[in-house]
């Protein structure tokens, strides 16, 4: 290895320790005081998917676009930082973590060093724009799904070698597993790229999809999952950037990518019956959905206190996201608790805080936890 070649990987490593060690005094900072409103339910919260789940599992990937870790995201977190997060602050698995009354940041499996209590009670593994499509992370270069599986692996190895193999599969068997992730294959591979969309129809494509989500179903049951959430597709068609792309000049919520999102759902749903019917499937899966409570913010958000549903609050609102929402280029509002979305893709912290609310008093009862 030649002598630059050497200076740059010493200087790149440099500045993820750098980052590491930010990042951990803020989330230190921010969860001093947190506590607890009762006991736990569940031993950890471990998360796997896409950019609504992964607070910062990207941040040091060298050749995606697909992070948060630069202003305005984080504008609401403590200390303003820019964690990497792809919001103004929290994301559902925060929000989870602290209903679970477990702690109140769940910690990104990577760019962080762990404390033994952030190992013991979970960490997300998710990846940016990922999804169940192999093609999917290959375009916009992340963490594939298995990829990320194979971080649990070496996470449950951590835990063995922190409290031993019979705590560990404690720790797992208690633990609520959450998947997210599927939107990116049908927002970006499908609808902005010409790689499927030529060779399948909606259908079919939806059928690819549920190939990749029953793999990584069985997979993650072989590894000791006992019960997990595992949300459905939004309408996607009615997010801004999809809006401003397909819903005309009018910008109306496209049909066909919601199309598209209701025909997984209705798939999705029925694969989980089947596997949970299954004998040999060890996993008790419960469908998460939230098409309707995004649709009824994205479509209905004055009844919930919004007053901007359309657009995002960084920039335009029509199309920034991840390095187009750059406050080195463009403004952000100062009301982002009306708006639904803080860029053009992902919600804000209060809507997420409903999704959540949502999930806890529809979905999460039948987990049995």
């Amino acid at each position: 290895m030649g002598m630059k070649m050497i200076v740059a990987v010493h200087v790149v490593a440099m500045a993820a320790a750098v980052c590491a060690r930010d990042l951990n005094q803020t989330m230190a900072a921010t969860a001093q005081g947190w506590r607890p409103r009762g006991r736990p339910l569940a031993t950890a919260l471990i998360v796997f998917g896409d950019s609504i789940v992964d607070p910062g599992n990207n941040n040091n990937l060298p050749v995606t676009r697909m992070k948060a870790n630069h202003a305005p995201y984080g504008k609401d977190f403590a200390g303003h930082v820019a964690t990497g997060r792809f919001s103004n602050a929290l994301l559902p698995p925060d929000l989870i973590a602290q209903r679970l009354n477990l702690k109140q940041l769940l910690p990104p499996w990577l760019n962080v060093d762990h404390t033994p209590e952030d190992l013991l009670t979970g960490v997300s593994f998710a990846s940016g724009a990922t999804g169940f499509d192999p093609l999917t992370p290959q375009i916009v270069n992340v963490f594939t799904m298995d990829q990320e599986l194979e971080f649990f692996d070496t996470y449950r190895q951590k835990l063995v070698g922190l409290v031993g193999e019979q705590e560990t599969r404690r720790i797992i068997d208690g633990a609520f597993f959450f998947v997210c992730t599927a939107t990116d294959d049908v927002a970006n591979t499908y609808f902005m790229t010409p790689y499927r969309a030529f060779d399948y129809d909606i259908p079919a494509y939806v059928d690819l999809l549920l190939v990749g989500a029953e793999a990584f179903l069985r997979n993650t049951s072989a590894r000791g999952a006992k019960k997990m959430g595992f949300t459905g597709m939004p309408p996607i068609g009615c997010v801004p950037s999809q809006r401003t792309i397909g819903g005309g000049v009018q910008r109306r919520c496209d049909a066909r990518r919601n199309y598209a999102a209701l025909m997984y759902n209705k798939a999705l749903q029925e694969l989980i019956g089947r596997l949970n019917a299954d004998p040999g499937f060890h996993t008790h899966v419960v469908y998460f959905n939230i098409y309707d409570i995004i649709y009824e913010l994205a479509v209905h958000g004055e009844r919930w206190g919004f007053t901007e549903m359309t657009r995002g609050c960084c920039g335009s609102g029509l199309i920034e996201v991840t390095q187009l929402c750059n406050t080195q280029y463009m403004g952000v509002c100062d009301d982002v608790d009306k708006h639904v979305f803080f860029d053009s893709y992902h919600p804000t912290q209060r809507a997420y805080e409903i999704i959540v609310d949502h999930i806890f008093k529809y979905y999460v009862p039948l987990m049995h936890l």
